[in-house]
């Protein structure tokens, strides 16, 4: 099995794990546990940037291949609502979390939470629905070839 053949299936695991990551990094903020928030949320960004650079490796190795969904009927306008979000606000999402991640690390603290009360909900939809997409082309909907 050749690496192109494995990427989005690693992807989807990175995608995945930062969002389990950040969830954990929330209970911890909320629990006052600020060095333990610190730790997640670094793991969170180091795997969202694995993720990032496993995501252009699998297009750099496809050449341009496009997955297309193979899925019919009411599930069409269903996923590419998913596709659609999710791509818009993968794009949002990154100077979202540098600003965040500054202003954390730099113990701004109020700067910090002003935006990540934004970036928190944003940085998970994107996390689950890129799981999500994962699924519905290679899992659910898979193509032929």
């Amino acid at each position: 099995m050749s690496l192109a053949a494995v990427l989005p299936a690693i992807n989807a695991t990175l995608n995945g794990t930062s969002g389990v990551l950040l969830l954990i990094a929330y209970v911890l903020i909320k629990q006052h546990k600020i060095a333990q928030h610190r730790r997640f949320m670094l793991a969170a960004c180091f795997t969202s940037l694995a993720f990032l650079c496993c995501y252009v490796l699998n297009h750099y190795l496809r050449h341009g291949v496009v997955t297309r969904f193979q899925g019919t009927g009411a599930i069409r306008p269903i996923y590419f609502t998913i596709l659609t979000t999710h791509t818009i606000l993968a794009i949002v999402i990154v100077p979202m979390v540098i600003i965040t991640l500054f202003n954390g690390l730099k113990m701004r603290v109020l700067q910090h939470r002003r935006i990540a009360r934004w970036t928190f909900p944003v940085w998970m939809y994107v996390s689950v629905t890129g799981v999500l997409v994962y699924f519905f082309l290679y899992q659910w909907f898979p193509s032929s070839t």
